[in-house]
């Protein structure tokens, strides 16, 4: 799992615009600024969400 992921330190029942705010709220306002990096970031993102994915599905099989 990401370790990005795991430092957000959310919940897998999480909404994936729950981890996306948190993710957002953890960068610092220059990384948000630099227009240049918005690809990246959006990777980021994308990665982060795959993550939560990955954890919600474990949870799920986990619980049965």
């Amino acid at each position: 799992m990401c370790q990005a992921y795991q430092d957000l330190g959310l919940p897998p029942e999480a909404s994936n615009l729950t981890v996306l705010r948190t993710a957002i709220r953890r960068l610092h306002p220059d990384t948000l600024a630099v227009r240049s990096w918005r690809a990246a970031r959006k990777r980021y993102y994308r990665d982060l969400l795959s993550a939560h994915h990955a954890a919600r599905d474990l949870a799920r099989v986990q619980s049965h």
